[in-house]
C-alpha cells in the first residue's frame, strides 16, 4: 500500500506513535505552515487513534489567538512567526485538546517573505509536563520541501519530548 507520506516520515511517525503508546501519553498538534501534514503523518499509522487527540490548523493569526490562546499582545508585537508564538501554540493545544504533549509549527514556507520574515524561517515547538522547547529552522528549497522538512523536524522534536517526559 502506498501512502502520501515518505518512508522516512512514516517511520518517524510510527516510532512516535509507538513511544506515545508505551508511555501512556496523548498528543495534540497545532499547525500553521504545515497545514495538517503533521497530523496526517501521525494518523496514517495504524493504532494512532490511541494517542492522537487531534489537530488544529491555525493558519490565520486570529485563529492562533482565538482557538489556541496565543496572547494577542505577543502576536501584535512579533507577528505569527516567532518562537514564543510556536511555544504558546504547543501549550495551547494541550489545553484545547486535553493532551499530554503538544506540538506546533509556524513559519514561512515561501516562495517569498511573509510577516517580515524570509521564506524558510520556521519554528517548531513541543510542550509537555510543564516544559516547552522551541527549535528554529532555516530551510531552503521550494514550498513543498520547506513544509515537508518542517513536518519531519516536528516529528523528531515530538519524539525527543516524549522520551524526556516518559
Amino acid at each position: 500500500m502506498t501512502t502520501s507520506t515518505s518512508r522516512p516520515m512514516h517511520t518517524a511517525a510510527a516510532r512516535l506513535v509507538a513511544r506515545l503508546r508505551a508511555a501512556g501519553l496523548t498528543i495534540g498538534l497545532a499547525e500553521s505552515l504545515t497545514g495538517g501534514a503533521l497530523t496526517s503523518a501521525l494518523v496514517e499509522v495504524p493504532g494512532a487513534s490511541a494517542v492522537v487527540r487531534g489537530g488544529v490548523v491555525a493558519y490565520a493569526t486570529d485563529v492562533k489567538h482565538g482557538v489556541l490562546g496565543v496572547p494577542a499582545g505577543l502576536l501584535d508585537e512579533h507577528g505569527p512567526v516567532h518562537p514564543d508564538v510556536a511555544l504558546a501554540m504547543a501549550r495551547g493545544i494541550c489545553f484545547v485538546l486535553a493532551s499530554d504533549v503538544g506540538v506546533a509549527t509556524t513559519g514561512v514556507a515561501g516562495p517569498g517573505p511573509a510577516d517580515g520574515r524570509p521564506a524558510g524561517v520556521v519554528y517548531v515547538a513541543a510542550y509537555a509536563a510543564g516544559r516547552g522547547v522551541v527549535r528554529e529552522l532555516r530551510l531552503a528549497g521550494t514550498r513543498p520541501l520547506v513544509r515537508s522538512a518542517t513536518t519531519a523536524a516536528a516529528l523528531a522534536l515530538a519524539l525527543a519530548t516524549v522520551d524526556d517526559v516518559a
